[in-house]
């Protein structure tokens, strides 16, 4: 009886979790071909393909912009990874003098509200030609980007410790590659994590990358964004679909591209030839 009611109520947990993403994903949906949807109404009142074909009258500019924004996007992930991976195994692993300092930088964005932080390095940007540009705009998202790596590779690098490289250093192989075929491997779920979390950071980043950007560089929340606060629910559900659907295609390319990885890459040091 006791397993029933267990099962019972975990049955309607999932049920209540499954109901709270289908039904705005679906509302979002109905939004894209509605007009006119009014209170107390549960169903549209008129359905328009206005908005389609606004948004395909610039489908060119659309797709340029898109594609900027998963390249800067992707650039940033995988730099806070590469960066991550460093500094958590140094953190971790190694004894230097400053080590606390470097702990505290590494957790000091999440203390600095983003205004902040985005007006102080507009300036030092401007000073050192970097506002307007991508790089700009590609360091400021890594800043910010870089603690969520970084605590989350840490997590995964205390756990394996490093007990299974030292033993590979002791049958031959190099530091590097005792990395390479041990840790990394058994690190790559947390990092494929990291980097997912980088790259959702960098892809909804607006207000950064207005200050930073100046409006040379567009990425897809600058383009999105305006729309949402204006109230045109068509164009703003087009792009908050088109917006979650290639999050979702760009977070299967690194599902896949860990998975080969896994597969023909990392874990393979002790394995007979």
């Amino acid at each position: 009886m006791k397993n029933k009611r267990k099962s019972i109520f975990i049955s309607i947990t999932q049920f209540v979790l499954l109901a709270a993403i289908l039904v705005p994903a679906v509302t979002l949906l109905l939004w894209i071909f509605t007009e006119r949807w009014t209170w107390p109404d549960l169903a549209p009142q008129v359905f328009s393909k206005r908005a389609i074909f606004e948004i395909a009258g610039r489908k060119k500019e659309l797709l340029q912009i898109l594609w900027s924004s998963i390249l800067i996007s992707t650039v940033v992930a995988v730099l806070s990874a590469v960066i991550g991976i460093m500094t958590a195994r140094a953190i971790l692993l190694y004894r230097f003098p400053g080590k606390q300092v470097v702990y505290f930088f590494t957790i000091l964005p999440f203390m600095v509200p983003a205004t902040v932080f985005a007006m102080g390095i507009q300036i030092t940007f401007i000073k050192m030609g970097l506002n307007n540009r991508i790089t700009g705009v590609i360091i400021a998202h890594l800043i910010c980007s870089l603690p969520y790596a970084i605590r989350l590779i840490m997590d995964g690098t205390a756990a394996v410790g490093s007990r299974l490289e030292e033993q590979a250093r002791v049958l031959g192989a190099s530091p590097f590659k005792a990395f390479y075929k041990t840790s990394l491997p058994m690190l790559m779920p947390v990092i494929l994590s990291a980097v997912s979390m980088s790259y959702i950071v960098s892809f909804s980043q607006y207000f950064l990358t207005l200050m930073i950007g100046g409006g040379n560089v567009k990425t897809f929340t600058i383009l999105m964004v305006p729309y949402l606060q204006s109230g045109n629910r068509n164009i703003a559900c087009i792009y908050s679909t088109l917006f979650l659907g290639v999050t979702l295609l760009v977070f299967g390319v690194f599902e896949w591209a860990a998975g080969r990885f896994m597969k023909h890459g990392g874990g393979e040091f002790y394995t007979s030839e």
